[in-house]
């Protein structure tokens, strides 16, 4: 990668990076979008390699966040029972 397209790419994550500080997301987005641009240009088969994998990635997080929820509903369920009630669920 020639130096001009590194020092952009680094340039277009720092400012996305500073506008998100700055609570600018559309423009953060757009500064993300160009340094991906960039990269995306130069590796073009890397980028196709991540393209056909997103599904399997969605799908991973969608099963973290279903046992999340689950695990956030037992432990509301559990609040509202006594301690000893819960005691005796386990087997104390």
């Amino acid at each position: 990668m020639d130096s001009w397209k590194k020092a952009a790419v680094m340039g277009s994550i720092g400012a996305a990076a500073f506008l998100f500080m700055k609570k600018k997301y559309p423009a953060g987005v757009l500064a993300t979008g160009v340094g991906l641009a960039l990269l995306a240009a130069e590796y073009p088969e890397k980028f196709e390699k991540v393209r056909r994998s997103l599904p399997d990635y969605f799908e991973r997080g969608m099963q973290v966040m279903e046992m999340a929820a689950k695990a956030g509903k037992r432990i509301t369920e559990a609040a509202g029972r006594s301690a000893f009630d819960a005691w005796e669920e386990i087997g104390g």
